[in-house]
């Protein structure tokens, strides 16, 4: 299933608060997202209802097999892409806002490219 680049967002968001936090809840995305609780509420549901997060009874949200693979696609894509940016001389607020709108974007070929050419 094609995800959108919000939705990769928000599974992104998702992932890097579960790093910090023992759960996640939708007010938690809400905060780190600066988005209104009513739409990352419609987002969780589509979310949830495409099989890419669970939402538990108390709202703790996890991602499923399929979220976390997308996740950690985009959040490596992320890493990587503000890495070489920071290297080419570009200020890190700048080179993370920029690989923020990258990342959704490239192929993967192109991807696997940057990445192979940063580790030299």
């Amino acid at each position: 299933m094609h995800i959108q680049e919000s939705g990769e967002m928000y599974l992104e968001t998702i992932l890097i608060l579960s790093h910090t936090k023992p759960v996640v809840r939708a007010i938690d995305i809400s905060e780190e997202m600066n988005f209104s609780k009513p739409s990352v509420s419609r987002a969780m549901g589509i979310l949830k209802s495409n099989n890419f997060i669970e939402v538990a009874k108390d709202g703790a949200i996890t991602l499923t097999e399929e979220g976390a693979k997308i996740a950690n696609k985009i959040y490596e894509r992320h890493k990587v892409i503000t890495s070489l940016l920071v290297k080419l001389g570009v200020s890190e607020k700048v080179a993370a806002e920029d690989a923020c709108k990258i990342e959704h974007d490239i192929s993967d070929e192109t991807f696997e490219a940057i990445k192979a050419h940063s580790k030299l």
